[in-house]
């Protein structure tokens, strides 16, 4: 991607103070005269960061500002090990504010709209970023958090909710509910925001057609503000990222090469405005491509194409290298299956059993030929031949945040 006059320049005038700011950069920087870094080619030749780097720098190494200019931490999850905490100051957070705020504009979501919160606050980024973008935009924040279903339908149908705020398996979960209480009629819902993890088209289609509603695929993570640095438009042809704040490449995840619009790679991102805790090139792990051209919704940010999974959570089975994302494949081209699969890995007396488990509203002989059907679309795209188990709908479990799909009990 071709960094514009104006991205450079902020990029240069980061970098001129960076190393005096930042104890991380002074360190990881310390061998390169930041005066030096002057063109696109330059800038490229800088050092990746790591989230082991970020890590590493626990509690907070990675603060570029006095203490009093703090106002806020955040922190990812830390279920891979160490958190990271990112320290935030005012202008982070207003800025935050603003992208948010821009993505919901993006959505086609107004003052008007009344939306529906539910991901989870606290340390975590993403219900506060969806607070703090309605409250920017003058939309009636609705922050109910995750969990208590009943409660969420009662004020989705109280208060006339108009946006649902969600993570696609909370959306789903939603979604099914709605459907068996039958009370679709009785909402207002029109639009909905998802993020927070990948997804496929069937799983996509279902919350749509259940719930009546158009749906956004929105990007962020906490490293780099939160939710809300990019937003699908209504061509869903990629997520706009808005550049001011963000600059994105595309590199191969092997060589670390900065690779052409349109090759799909590792997403790298860097902060032009940042204050509290600014990051160069940022690995994300994320695996998607830049959208060649401009959008026809008009927009002059730039486009990466809807994740198709990341770097880390590839497995491996029988030899064969696959992501969740080409087991969403197969589910999406196999007639009768429905969104929903899980996949078990075990080593039974020394050799490896790969198990697909998938929902199907299919029974008897019907059911028995969608298994025959996805075990050889499976061979045919991954390259092994697993068990496919038809089970009935709703029988696999449903997440409030995240769903957990590959079950690995080798190790």
């Amino acid at each position: 991607m071709q960094m514009t006059d104006q991205q450079l320049s902020a990029l240069v005038n980061q970098l001129s103070t960076l190393k005096d700011r930042s104890p991380f950069y002074a360190k990881k920087f310390e061998d390169i005269d930041m005066a030096d870094v002057r063109t696109q080619a330059d800038f490229e030749q800088l050092p990746f960061s790591e989230k082991d780097d970020l890590r590493a720098a626990y509690p907070l190494g990675l603060q570029a500002v006095p203490d009093s200019a703090v106002v806020r931490i955040h922190s990812s999850s830390g279920t891979t090990g160490t958190p990271v905490i990112i320290p935030y100051t005012q202008k982070d957070v207003d800025d935050w504010a603003i992208q948010f705020a821009r993505c919901y504009e993006m959505a086609g979501i107004t003052s008007f709209d009344r939306i529906h919160i539910t991901p989870g606050y606290g340390l975590w980024t993403a219900g506060i970023g969806f607070q703090l973008g309605a409250e920017r935009l003058g939309a009636m924040a609705i922050p109910m958090g995750p969990g208590n279903t009943d409660k969420q339908l009662q004020m989705m149908e109280d208060l006339g909710s108009t946006v649902l705020g969600a993570t696609s398996s909370y959306a789903l979960l939603l979604a099914e509910e709605i459907e068996k209480r039958g009370i679709r009629d009785r909402l207002k819902l029109r639009k909905g925001v998802i993020g927070s993890e990948r997804w496929g088209e069937k799983m996509r289609n279902r919350i749509q057609n259940e719930l009546g509603i158009q749906i956004y695929d929105i990007y962020g993570l906490t490293e780099i503000y939160g939710p809300g640095i990019g937003i699908s438009c209504d061509e869903h042809a990629g997520m706009h990222i808005w550049s001011d704040y963000v600059y994105i490449e595309v590199v191969d995840p092997a060589t670390g090469e900065t690779l052409p619009d349109g090759e799909e790679g590792e997403l790298v991102l860097t902060t032009l405005q940042k204050e509290g805790a600014p990051l160069i090139r940022y690995r994300t792990h994320d695996l998607t491509r830049i959208v060649p051209g401009d959008c026809a919704c008009g927009s002059k940010h730039p486009r990466i194409a809807t994740l198709t999974g990341r770097t880390d959570d590839m497995f491996k089975v029988k030899g064969c290298n696959m992501f969740p994302a080409q087991v969403e494949e197969v589910i999406q081209i196999t007639n009768g299956t429905s969104s929903e699969y899980q996949v078990m890995i075990e080593n039974i007396s020394g050799k490896d059993v790969l198990t697909v488990l998938f929902e199907t509203p299919l029974e008897g002989e019907e059911k028995a030929r969608c298994e025959e059907e996805l075990a050889t679309i499976f061979k045919a795209k991954l390259g092994c031949t697993p068990d496919a188990k038809g089970v009935p709908m709703g029988e696999l479990p449903r997440s409030e945040k995240k769903t957990k799909r590959i079950f690995d009990s080798r190790y």
